[in-house]
């Protein structure tokens, strides 16, 4: 409560010495940057003036996602911060001559390690809500367990555990929170789940507990440009990120759909050029960007996997034919690298041995936690708009 209050407390005093006022505002779905500068009169050179690279991150603006505007006491933009991915944001601002200009940043938060215990009244779920006023994390608990355990056992007084890390930016919870190690007893009997090797969840016996196959777009071709989730560049003096993988593939080139799923957009994604779009499971979405020509598949279609979707192409901002495949989880940008072909599999060998370290010091935290009874932290609901005149 006091981390909240100290940065609220700083936010409040740098809009008090601007004399501006904070609006936390929604993307809305279909909203194109470009759309978004006309609409706030920000001149659209701003992006016309960006090199390849950087016009392709602003197709990166995901829907639903809460970004912030800051305003004079005229109503004038002073300052907009657009996340793009958990770790980097599109800045728009006045510089010394008073004119709008763009820049990546950092996305500023804090990470804080998080620890709680309690007894099942009504459901794993539901608790969770209650006792935190985070349904976040609720929903993230029960995706981890990922369906190995059945609750209608569970008896009132049943004991939960978790250890998990959350993000604080601007004294409110930021992007995805991340699960160590959990514990649900079910009639006293406990189920114990672990992170390990790649953001997977194994059961104490070492068993992966959820995997969702992926094959490679486009087969064995050259990566021309591989993931960076957003480094300064030491050459260039700014933040350079690229969400997703280049494959270098002629013009042509059939693209298979990675994974099963549902397609939910196919058209122009500013400079990505001609982009498809497939949801698979609750999780999971996958984008391949420039492609030449469409496959047969429409928005809302189903897809399996290995179909083909689309074909190689150079549309947008490209320089030559190769397709942009992208991954998001939870509608986070994620290394496709690390997810291409995994399978259910039970650890052998070093990794286990590792494993069954990771395991011991886990259950032993969560013992003390239970034993100290840990209480969460209700979080606070803040007003979308601060003002300070």
């Amino acid at each position: 409560m006091k981390k909240i209050i100290l940065i609220a407390f700083v936010l409040m005093n740098f809009l008090y010495a601007k004399n501006l006022k904070m609006d936390e505002l929604v993307w809305e779905k279909g909203e194109s940057f470009l759309i978004f500068l006309q609409k706030n009169s920000i001149p659209l050179s701003i992006y016309h003036n960006l090199d390849k690279e950087d016009k392709e991150l602003t197709a990166e603006i995901i829907a639903g996602i809460k970004y912030q505007i800051l305003k004079d006491e005229n109503d004038n933009i002073e300052q907009v911060l657009i996340p793009i991915s958990e770790e980097l944001q599109i800045q728009i601002y006045k510089n010394e001559n008073d004119e709008y200009a763009i820049t990546f940043t950092p996305v500023s938060y804090k990470i804080e390690d998080m620890k709680l215990t309690f007894k099942v009244q009504k459901s794993v779920y539901q608790d969770i809500v209650d006792v935190t006023q985070n349904s976040k994390l609720a929903s993230a608990v029960l995706k981890a367990y990922s369906g190995s355990i059945n609750y209608r056992g569970m008896k009132k007084e049943d004991k939960v555990a978790i250890i998990y890390t959350q993000k604080r930016r601007l004294g409110k919870l930021y992007g995805d929170l991340d699960i160590k190690a959990a514990m649900v007893e079910v009639n006293k009997k406990p189920y114990y789940i672990f992170k390990f090797s790649d953001d997977e969840f194994y059961d104490e016996n070492g068993r992966q507990l959820q995997s969702y196959a992926f094959i490679l777009p486009v087969g064995n071709v050259r990566v021309s440009s591989p993931f960076n989730p957003g480094r300064f560049h030491p050459i260039l003096k700014k933040y350079r990120a690229h969400l997703g993988i280049d494959y270098a593939a002629p013009t042509g080139t059939p693209i298979k759909a990675a994974a099963s799923g549902k397609v939910t957009f196919r058209g122009v994604k500013g400079g990505y050029g001609n982009v498809i779009q497939i949801t698979h499971n609750s999780e999971y979405m996958t984008l391949y960007a420039h492609v030449s020509r469409f496959g047969k598949f429409k928005n809302g279609d189903s897809v399996k996997q290995g179909q083909i979707i689309a074909y190689v192409g150079t549309t947008g901002l490209s320089t030559g034919p190769h397709l942009h495949f992208g991954m998001y989880k939870n509608n986070k940008a994620i290394n496709p690298a690390k997810v291409v072909k995994v399978v259910t599999e039970k650890l052998n060998g070093k990794e286990k041995n590792k494993f069954k370290e990771l395991s011991k010091e886990c259950i032993n935290e969560i013992q003390n936690i239970i034993k100290n009874d840990l209480k969460p932290i209700k979080e606070e609901n803040f007003e979308n708009i601060v003002e300070l005149n």
